[in-house]
């Protein structure tokens, strides 16, 4: 997943209005997760889907993708 870092910096969880995102995978596809509120978005082709009826659970049990 290749999003640039100001995107990074100016994208919050629409579910905790001020969540910060850090990139990580999920079942091997590529998520945006909220560290407030546990919550992953998908990427699809780069592009980071921010509907909260897109959104997982994160079990957190993944380690953080580099990127």
């Amino acid at each position: 997943m290749s999003l640039a870092p100001l995107l990074l910096e100016i994208l919050a969880c629409p579910c905790s209005k001020h969540g910060k995102l850090r990139p990580d995978e999920l079942g091997g596809a590529p998520v945006l997760v909220c560290l407030a509120c546990d919550l992953a978005f998908p990427v699809r082709d780069d592009i980071p889907v921010m509907l909260l009826d897109e959104a997982v659970p994160f079990s957190g049990s993944s380690a953080p993708a580099s990127s």
